[in-house]
């Protein structure tokens, strides 16, 4: 899969949560509103019915007061007459509440005042007809409660029962199809609302099931990558060790073979400086065959008087065969130091545990008289024992100890730092000094075959410091300089604590 291809599906899958998230959000918020508003709309539905009931248990107290009353005015029983009581006690509290209960439709508030009046002139006939039995007038009780039955005040409080019950008819009817309509709708979200959320769940198992096997896709394909690239690290491993055995016999056979022909002009050389007394001898011999006059020669001298042509002539020949001989020893020292570090480099690493300060005091000693003449001090502080090979560990600080020694400021008091620390797993060893210094645009220079910094007043060939990055290569470590000129410099060597040997013991 490309990566923009990859990119398109992660912005999909993104988008279609979010979308998924929007929906859910979107049918609960919607589903929260019509359930609230079901609730309301079924709790007017309630309040219809209890106006209702509250009208007929208005109108049942009426009767059962009426009742009461007759029953008393036929029997003059007591209990008759309580009931009536009670009945009429719970009438005018019923008309307040019924009044309460509607006072939410303006319509029914004005009924509720209608109704008033006529229940109230309805009860001052009940009283009147049940205070002829008090008086025992029977008879005009009666009469009395005859006449009243048939009174304005029972046809009014029908008909404005008569209006409220129409008009809760109506309300009931209407906040029915409300609340059914609000239900409805409910129920559509619901399961509109459901079916996005399985059609959201079915594309994203869909589109989990393809990542998934995308994954699974790019995981073999990175499965046999790594094999791959296994192998083929194998075989580059294999070639560059060996190319890097081949260069190393090269330089051994290329070094040894150019001893035969330095050691050729070396003997050479040497009889001509032999040849040259003989030479300038003859020289002379034939000077003076040419002017008789000549001054013979002393007896036992080396060379005859020269004219002054033929003497300079003899004085450049022997400063060109002390240019050879110079030439050939510094070769000589090249092909010696090419030689070392390809026998160094077949040698095989061994780790060994090593007390370091006790070894850097060892090389210390060795360079004391060095360090005695350039006024120096050495100073070691104490450094971590590590594990690792100790022939490396000394050629590594004997060179870098002998530098400081030997690139220190002329009429300056050398002072030489040795200290060491540990940090995960690694000992980080430095080895400063107030020397010449290195200019920064050399740092790295420093550290190649045969590079040199600086000025160049003092032996050498410049292989140390390239040998030393060698070694600690080798030994899976790090070397960096941090110097400036005329402020000394910090050789800061890294290595691992524990280091066993590897393949990299022979591959470098």
């Amino acid at each position: 899969m490309t990566p923009d291809a990859a990119r398109r599906r992660a912005i999909g899958q993104i988008l279609l949560l979010a979308a998924g998230f929007l929906v859910l959000v979107a049918i609960s918020a919607t589903s929260v509103i019509l359930v609230n508003q079901s609730r309301q709309d079924n709790a007017w539905v309630v309040h219809t019915v209890e106006v209702e009931n509250q009208i007929s248990t208005l109108l049942l107290e009426i009767r059962r007061a009426e009742s009461a009353a007759r029953g008393y005015l036929l029997t003059s029983e007591p209990r008759f007459l309580a009931e009536h009581d009670a009945a009429v006690a719970a009438i005018l509290p019923d008309v307040d509440t019924l009044a309460k209960l509607a006072g939410d439709n303006p319509a029914q508030v004005q009924n509720s005042k209608k109704l008033r009046p006529p229940v109230e002139a309805r009860l001052q006939e009940f009283a009147k007809a049940i205070d002829f039995v008090k008086r025992s007038d029977i008879a005009g009780g009666i009469a009395m409660l005859r006449q009243a039955g048939a009174s304005d005040s029972v046809q009014r409080i029908n008909d404005v029962a008569g209006a409220m019950r129409a008009e809760e008819d109506r309300l009931f009817a209407q906040r029915t199809a409300t609340a059914d309509r609000t239900q409805w709708l409910a129920s559509v979200v619901t399961v509109a609302g459901s079916g996005l959320v399985i059609a959201l769940a079915g594309i994203s198992i869909l589109l989990v099931r393809r990542s998934a096997r995308a994954r699974d896709e790019a995981e073999a394909l990175l499965r046999d990558n790594n094999l791959n690239l296994e192998a083929t690290i194998d075989a580059r491993t294999a070639d560059l060790r060996e190319a890097n055995n081949e260069i190393q016999r090269f330089a051994y056979i290329v070094s040894h073979d150019l001893r035969s022909p330095l050691v050729n002009i070396m003997g050479f050389t040497s009889e001509l400086e032999e040849l040259r007394a003989d030479i300038f001898r003859r020289i002379g011999a034939l000077g003076r065959v040419a002017a008789a006059s000549a001054p013979p020669v002393a007896a036992g001298a080396i060379e005859p008087a020269l004219e002054a042509r033929d003497k300079q002539l003899s004085q450049d020949f022997s400063e060109a065969l002390g240019f050879i001989k110079s030439s050939i020893g510094k070769m000589d020292r090249l092909i010696s130091a090419i030689l070392n570090l390809t026998r160094e480099g077949r040698r095989e690493f061994e780790p060994v545990p090593i007390d370091t300060r006790e070894l850097i005091e060892g090389i210390v000693a060795t360079v004391a008289h060095q360090a005695a003449e350039a006024e120096a001090q050495i100073r070691i502080e104490p450094l971590p024992d590590i594990v690792s090979d100790r022939l490396a560990l000394e050629q590594i600080f004997s060179n870098l100890i002998d530098n400081a020694l030997k690139y220190l400021r002329p009429g300056v008091p050398g002072d030489i730092h040795v200290r060491g620390r540990t940090k995960l797993g690694f000992a980080i060893f430095e080895v400063s000094d107030n020397g010449r210094g290195i200019d920064p645009r050399d740092h790295q220079r420093i550290f190649d075959l045969f590079r040199r910094a600086g000025t160049q007043d003092r032996p050498g060939q410049g292989i140390g410091l390239a040998h030393v990055r060698a070694l600690v290569r080798r030994l899976g470590g790090t070397i960096h300089v941090q110097s400036e000129v005329n402020s000394g410099s910090t050789f800061t060597v890294t290595l691992p604590v524990a280091w066993t040997a590897s393949n990299r013991n022979r591959d470098t």
